[in-house]
């Protein structure tokens, strides 16, 4: 695909357009609306899906298989005290050749560029194979019950099947296309509340400390490696990342401790098998307490196969880069695709700035972006590519 001057404006104004549009999670501030009237310019049908308070979009071009689609989320994290930014957070401006707002780089761009690329792709291809799909909501950076979590159900229930999807997060770490994520951990949270026996300091005889039995449970969880990894996974981590225990003076043991803990796991394990080791441990150390677990998504891999060589190919012929597959990162919105069978891949910006202050994405980035999505479309679905 040749670009053009007028080509980059295109794609990179409309990146600024849905930055100009405040959508902190989970409104969507009219972001989807503009890019309905896109895609029902390029021939797509639409149907908005509202679920709660939260806005998603499902559209399709075609209705034969397979079927690629492409998936996002129009909604950003606040940005925080407005007086550490540069510029205005929304104003998408762009200085010494980088976009700088939030949702620069999670995730706006990635949309313009999924949304230019298939426009130019139906233009270049009106009777291309299989189905071109897009799959976005406003309910991914926030406790994401009503969005892609729904649609998918939704989908699923009439039977309406997604073979491939390419999600635009932005997975790059130093350079766009360097990373490619084929997967991603679990994430699961547990809330314990350790039961002690109240009493005085002077005193622990007649006591139990709770503190103490955290700090016990934390030693044995840590003494050897929940698991080694595999090829594709770190090790699995634990992590504590909230505790409160007071008595209300300083000579009194405390008879409760709440404490927040958190896995990202890998294949290795699933839910019901980690919650279940944590729950035998703490009864093998004599601990009481309740344990309520949450569950913010099982590990999933795309196994080798059409997409992922796909995608790297495209990011080899657009960047001359030969990008890592890595299973890397956060929990993404591909936790509620991948159940359902489809082979998910992550391809976006550079993640570096991403819900810091003065969020940003070189402006050159946009269009190359543009350029891969494209290509990953040709290879799928145009047979002598």
């Amino acid at each position: 695909m040749n670009k053009t001057k007028n080509s980059l404006i295109d794609v990179v104004e409309l990146t600024r357009t849905l930055i100009r549009q405040p959508s902190i999670t989970p409104l969507d501030s009219g972001c989807q609306q503009i890019i309905k009237d896109m895609l029902e310019g390029f021939g797509f049908s639409t149907e908005p899906m509202r679920f709660g308070g939260v806005d998603n979009l499902w559209a399709r071009h075609g209705n034969v298989e397979p079927v690629l689609c492409f998936a996002g989320h129009t909604d950003v994290v606040p940005p925080g005290p407005l007086e550490d930014w540069t510029v205005d957070p929304f104003a998408a401006e762009i200085h010494d050749g980088r976009l700088i707002a939030r949702g620069a780089a999670d995730m706006k761009s990635g949309l313009a560029a999924m949304l230019t690329a298939c426009g130019r792709f139906i233009g270049a291809h009106p009777n291309h194979a299989g189905s071109i799909a897009f799959l976005i909501t406003s309910d991914e950076e926030g406790e994401a019950k009503d969005g892609t979590y729904k649609v998918m159900n939704t989908l699923a229930k009439r039977n309406d099947h997604i073979d491939w999807c390419v999600l635009g997060e932005p997975s790059s770490t130093k350079q766009l296309g360097d990373t490619i994520r084929i997967g991603r951990r679990g994430s699961l949270t547990g809330l314990m509340t350790l039961h002690g026996v109240r009493g005085h300091v002077a005193y622990p005889a007649e006591a139990r400390n709770p503190v103490h039995d955290l700090a016990e449970f934390i030693s044995a969880i840590n003494h050897e490696p929940l698991d080694k990894g595999n090829s594709h996974f770190p090790p699995t981590s634990f992590q504590m990342v909230n505790v409160h225990s007071d008595a209300g003076a300083p000579n009194v043991i405390p008879g409760e401790l709440n404490c927040r803990f958190n896995f990202r796991y890998s294949t290795q394990w699933t839910q019901k098998t980690l919650s279940a080791h944590v729950e035998e441990l703490v009864s093998k150390l004599g601990i009481d307490c309740n344990i309520t677990w949450r569950n913010a998504g099982d590990p999933f891999l795309t196994r080798e196969g059409r997409l992922s060589e796909a995608a790297r190919r495209a990011v080899k012929e657009r960047t001359g880069l030969d990008p890592e597959l890595s299973t890397s990162g956060g929990t993404s919105d591909g936790r509620f695709i991948a159940p359902h069978g489809v082979d998910v891949v992550e391809i976006g910006p550079v993640n570096k700035t991403i819900h810091k202050t003065n969020e940003e994405i070189l402006v050159e980035d946009i269009p190359l972006l543009t350029d891969i999505y494209y290509r990953i479309v040709e290879l799928l679905l145009v047979e002598d590519a």
